[in-house]
């Protein structure tokens, strides 16, 4: 498995990491057996890098990847996330108080069952929290020896020059995908000037990118995208195939998958890009592994740009709450 470096502080990871958001729900029904099984098989393929969140489940997720890694921990880089205020198992807002980040941190420690977290990311930036507070916090960390590399999430590149004046980030983690763009214009300079990996989630457009998505109205209860995700609804769903079309037609002449060409063009872009693509399935994170063996020429690349140009998706990848989260 290829390794790459995020940041300069020395995090190496696998080339590919796996999102294990989905074991404990959010696209429908949890399996935590096959999930555990899935983790246990990426480390086989030489898959290391896990992410999981505070707020998956809540909390339930953390546990899962702690149960899943039990053993195994000299072979798992662990990223989890904080940032949100949970209350009776929902998030009732932002919370990145310095106290409360340390609080975080030790249960995160308690359910994963470590004595360390690798990568620490801020979920989102919080707007009532200067950052800077919020990463001396995460510097504080890091002197005791709690967390490894700090990072952050959906960050903009005005927050990113100023957490990073405080304490080095190693990653940032944002949606980045063939369908979502946006953090090219200013974000990806930004980091790229200051040394900072990107580590891209939803990948694969939430699936949208497969080729194999329903629109969000067929989506069974209980998962996440289904009242969500305004892309895939109703007019939105129809205009956006297009999007796959192209994705679908460049993958028949590869003989690949639509995913594999969607984690492809990612991995393309440059050593500093990790992907983690999220599943809940065995044969899918096989399927995304298999990315990495996709080659896409300069033409490819090109060919791609051109038929899925930044802002050709049509509709908000968030409702309103979740857009007023985002960090523009």
């Amino acid at each position: 498995m290829e390794q790459r470096k995020l940041g300069t502080q020395g995090l190496v990871v696998s080339a590919i990491g796996l999102g294990c958001m989905q074991m404990s729900g959010n696209y429908g029904p949890a399996d935590e057996a096959e999930g555990i099984k899935t983790i246990h098989e990426a480390i086989d393929l030489g898959i290391n890098f896990f992410d999981t969140a505070e707020i998956y489940g809540p909390f339930e997720n953390e546990k899962l990847v702690g149960r899943a890694l039990k053993g195994k921990r000299d072979q798992a880089i662990i990223a989890t996330k904080f940032g949100f205020a949970i209350q009776d198992g929902r998030p009732i807002g932002t919370n990145s108080r310095p106290e409360h980040v340390k609080e975080v941190c030790d249960a995160s420690l308690q359910r994963l069952g470590v004595d360390h977290i690798d990568l620490f990311y801020q979920h989102r930036v919080d707007k009532a929290v200067p950052i800077e507070d919020t990463v001396g916090a995460l510097s504080d960390l890091v002197t005791a020896g709690k967390v490894r590399y700090i990072g952050l999430s959906e960050a903009g590149a005005t927050n990113i020059r100023r957490a990073h004046a405080v304490h080095p980030v190693s990653a940032l983690q944002s949606e980045y995908s063939l369908w979502e763009r946006d953090i090219e214009a200013e974000v990806i300079p930004a980091i790229r000037e200051l040394g900072i990996g990107l580590v891209p989630y939803s990948p694969l457009g939430r699936g949208f990118l497969t080729g194999s998505l329903k629109r969000a109205e067929e989506l069974p209860e209980g998962d996440w995208r289904k009242v969500n995700v305004p892309r895939l609804q109703g007019e939105n769903y129809d205009q956006n195939l297009a999007l796959v079309e192209a994705v679908k037609e460049i993958a028949a002449r590869k003989e690949c998958t639509p995913a594999q060409i969607a984690l492809a063009w990612l991995l393309h872009l440059g050593n500093d890009i990790v992907p983690i693509p999220g599943t809940k399935r065995l044969a899918y994170m096989r399927e995304n592994t298999v990315s990495l063996n996709v080659s896409l020429s300069a033409e490819d690349m090109n060919w791609l740009n051109e038929h899925l140009p930044a802002g050709t998706a049509v509709g908000d990848r968030y409702f309103k709450m979740g857009m007023s989260l985002l960090d523009n």
